[in-house]
């Protein structure tokens, strides 16, 4: 796994030279300036592709695996916050993983529903249970960071996803999302 390989990494620079580096491991990431390029994107940014894709074509919305599986998801604008907090306050070699809590754990069926319900689809969503749902439950701890920020407040999930992605990311990034054209950057 590359995240093993790189905290290897970082801990022998700190023991060879004394470099305090460090690692921000986040979970699955939606917001503005995603990549829709249906090839090579992820979760979030593929059902906004294939959602738009179905709507405009008036065909049924076609996901892979049965909808079980479980994801958490994190706001890129809260991620873009916590890098900030990593550079300036956290001091440790050790990585930090950012991430919501397994009590916002979704469905895929859940960020399914959220994306129809943003994009006002009304075809059939179809599973297809022929193709594999990955691993069903991938929950990573946010204890550590929770310690370090117990006030921090995650953007819930549907008002990221309806305020920011479905109609700032639609508009500004996906008709525009192939490697070679990839949108301007805002500052933080």
């Amino acid at each position: 796994c590359v995240c093993v390989c790189v905290c290897l990494s970082i801990r022998a620079c700190f023991q060879q030279y004394g470099l305090r580096y460090t690692a921000v491991i986040p979970t699955n990431i939606f917001g503005p300036h995603d990549n829709f390029n249906i090839e090579d994107c992820h979760v979030m940014p593929g059902l906004v592709h294939k959602t738009y894709m179905a709507k405009k074509e008036g065909k049924p919305l076609q996901v892979w695996g049965s909808g079980r599986a479980l994801r958490q998801f994190i706001y890129s604008v809260d991620l873009a916050r916590l890098f900030v907090w990593v550079l300036r306050e956290y001091d440790e070699v050790e990585p930090i993983i950012a991430s919501v809590g397994e009590e916002d754990e979704l469905t895929i069926k859940d960020a399914v529903d959220a994306v129809v319900e943003g994009f006002g689809f009304k075809g059939e969503v179809i599973y297809d249970t022929s193709k594999s749902d990955g691993q069903i439950k991938k929950t990573a701890s946010n204890t550590k960071l929770h310690k370090y920020l117990p006030d921090f407040k995650f953007t819930p999930f549907k008002a990221g996803d309806q305020s920011s992605l479905l109609a700032s990311a639609i508009t500004k990034c996906f008709f525009n999302s192939s490697k070679k054209q990839r949108p301007k950057q805002e500052p933080l």
